[in-house]
């Protein structure tokens, strides 16, 4: 085994020879996926396999990559490069609510290192951190595509806009 290097986002990737195993209504799933591309274009389906492997395994991890690459027909960095440049792919365990904070230009000049600050000090930890209790996990993230909103955040699929921090205390109460 051989450890990947560290980034912010990344954590530690420890590459293995694993490949996850799947049931079979998961595996028709991920063909029915795969049939909706031509035959000589099977990597435009590793996007929604990513997430088949991430909703089934609860992140992107190194034996679902070496599932995909075998079932794309792929090598392993084919995958993992996707996987790793998208930050809708978890690549580590994350908390039940992933608190996705926009870092660039727009939500920074529109407050977000306030927002990012309150929210990790009420939570105890820092961006890339899960609380203790698995509730929470904070990461900063590029543009989510709301710039005319700003400060904005995600968790899960849930954008909230305009953000203050009446706000983000209202939205953290809720998701208790």
């Amino acid at each position: 085994m051989a450890a990947a290097t560290p980034t912010s986002y990344t954590d530690q990737i420890v590459y293995t020879d694993e490949v996850a195993e799947f049931s079979p209504e998961v595996v028709e799933e991920m063909r029915s996926h795969l049939a909706k591309y031509p035959a000589d274009r099977t990597r435009s389906a590793l996007i929604p396999l990513l997430f088949v492997i991430q909703r089934e395994r609860g992140y992107v991890d190194n034996a679902g990559v070496n599932f995909l690459a075998k079932f794309l027909n792929l090598e392993v960095t084919d995958v993992w490069e996707t996987a790793t440049f998208y930050s809708m792919f978890n690549l580590r365990e994350i908390g039940r609510h992933h608190i996705q904070i926009c870092k660039t230009l727009s939500c920074k000049i529109m407050g977000e290192p306030d927002i990012t600050d309150h929210i990790c000090s009420k939570l105890g930890i820092h961006p890339g951190e899960t609380t203790a209790d698995g509730k929470f996990t904070v990461s900063l993230v590029e543009c989510l595509g709301s710039c005319g909103t700003a400060p904005m955040m995600q968790i899960g699929f849930d954008y909230h806009e305009d953000l203050t921090i009446e706000k983000v205390d209202k939205i953290l109460e809720d998701c208790k």
